[in-house]
């Protein structure tokens, strides 16, 4: 099994951030199995720091806790576009959770044109090409080489005449909504992807501006960037420091600060948690057992097959089949927003067919949904499942013996799942400078640089791109907090 983790040099000592803070580390990529440490037991929120000789205090204007692809995206935003100072935690390394777990597209052609995401899609799918442009204007193998960025395009293809006639539905969709989009029929499709099989009544619907991306990479290229900030003091990344509780001032209630195992981290203007499917047990420890804010989200876990230098099926586009649509939004409609829900449950398993081929020739296989809690175990039998799916398009792969253990690598991570199927994006309500940005579900890599923007525009008070209210807290959890 594997998910991604970095080696990383040792973390340096925290300083104030006035002062000079050495660049932070240029992870390089290696495969290993990495455990999220959220699970244990955390105070709640405190008034005042504990006292500690090996603590550290620092001074920032906004703490991040998360250092996954939208963690590090909101850093890396308020870098750029504001004169804020920016410190980032996260419990691990970046990459070793839903990040370094998923296939990394950029792609529209899953998402439904007018729905309460699909604005900050578009955005976020442009400024993911506006940094595509930039880096390939800089040379040196430019965005394919440090996003691993590919314009393949996308294809959402089905297999029977009703499959063919949704498309086409689709498809009339997508171009009402400004997105160039084709509806390509058996014959054609065959011509575009000789690999792939729907029969003769089947069909897809291409969209070809849909990109393909690097998660690995392109969270190096942001560290990077947000990096170079240190040397002036405005930058600070600590990993493997988990966030203990808030410290809030005793005069104005007001949260001063985060507690992570090694540091107090002051935040002046603003604290995000951006912790993915740990948000919600963080947010439990960290506001403490009278609070009745309770945001639902929960990991889905899942599987992806990686089969490396792959040279036995060859794909000129990203390819899923439309049955994945209904596979994301698994009980969309019948799971209530509830604290009701036990994380630890086990749910059907769902998987439908995804397929990729990345910058070095892996092929990339998907997918599987799953509710097990924050299990971290590979399930062969899903794996079996994901070939299988995978051999009924390609048929190709049905003459291929799959030896798990050999040239292969194993994802598995945890998708921060929300029932109503949209993240949560916004302040907590009475803690006016605390902000929640989780729940993106499989969609953390295509969304991380609009919700960057959009958590950015909150901080600072711009009216914003896209608008927030489909994303804000308010009116959708109980929002009673009590801090007496």
């Amino acid at each position: 099994m594997a998910a991604i983790a970095f080696s990383t040099a040792p973390n340096p000592k925290p300083t104030p951030f006035s002062s000079a803070y050495p660049s932070s580390i240029a992870h390089p990529f290696a495969v290993c199995l990495q455990r999220r440490r959220w699970r244990r037991p955390f105070p709640a929120l405190r008034s005042q720091p504990s006292a500690s000789a090996s603590v550290s205090t620092s001074h920032h204007d906004v703490v991040v806790v998360g250092a996954g692809i939208v963690g590090l995206s909101i850093a890396r935003h308020l870098l750029l576009n504001t004169p804020l100072s920016v410190a980032v935690a996260d419990a691990a390394v970046p990459c070793s959770g839903a990040t370094g777990a998923g296939q990394g597209y950029v792609w529209m052609s899953h998402r439904t044109p007018g729905s309460d995401t699909w604005e900050l899609a578009v955005r976020s799918k442009q400024l993911w090409e506006e940094l595509a442009d930039e880096m390939d204007g800089l040379g040196g193998g430019g965005a394919r080489e440090s996003l691993g960025w590919m314009k393949t395009g996308s294809l959402l293809v089905g297999r029977t005449s009703e499959e063919l006639a949704t498309l086409e539905e689709k498809t009339k969709v997508f171009c009402q909504a400004g997105v160039h989009a084709e509806c390509l029929s058996a014959s054609s499709l065959r011509l575009l992807e000789p690999a792939l099989s729907v029969g003769n009544e089947g069909g897809a619907m291409l969209l070809p501006k849909d990109r393909q991306i690097d998660a690995f990479r392109a969270v190096s290229s942001i560290e990077k960037i947000n990096s170079s900030y240190s040397p002036e003091g405005r930058y600070m990344a600590l990993y493997n420091d988990p966030a203990m509780s808030l410290i809030r001032s005793e005069v104005t209630g007001r949260v001063e600060a985060v507690q992570t195992s090694k540091n107090i981290l002051y935040g002046r203007k603003a604290i995000v948690v951006a912790s993915g499917a740990w948000t919600r047990s963080l947010l439990h420890n960290f506001l403490g057992p009278n609070s009745t804010l309770d945001i639902p989200v929960k990991p889905r876990k899942g599987h992806l097959l990686v089969l490396e230098k792959f040279d036995k099926l060859k794909l000129s586009h990203g390819i899923m089949e439309l049955g994945y649509v209904d596979h994301q939004d698994v009980k969309l409609n019948s799971v209530p927003l509830s604290s009701k829900s036990n994380e630890d449950e086990h749910d059907d398993l769902s998987i439908s067919m995804t397929a990729t081929l990345d910058t070095k020739g892996n092929l990339v296989l998907g997918s599987s949904r799953e509710f097990k809690g924050f299990s971290r175990e590979v399930d062969r039998s899903i794996l079996k499942c994901i070939w299988d799916r995978a051999g009924e398009f390609f048929p190709a792969l049905t003459n291929v013996h799959l030896d798990i253990e050999q040239n292969t690598d194993i994802r598995v991570g945890h998708r921060p799942y929300m029932p109503d199927g949209k993240p949560v994006i916004g302040f907590v309500p009475d803690l006016s400078n605390v902000l929640i940005a989780t729940g993106h579900e499989g969609s953390g890599l295509a969304l991380a640089l609009g919700t960057a923007e959009m958590v950015t525009d909150m901080i600072i008070d711009n009216p914003g791109r896209v608008d927030f209210t489909p994303f804000s807290i308010e009116n959708r959890f109980s929002v009673l907090l009590d801090f007496s």
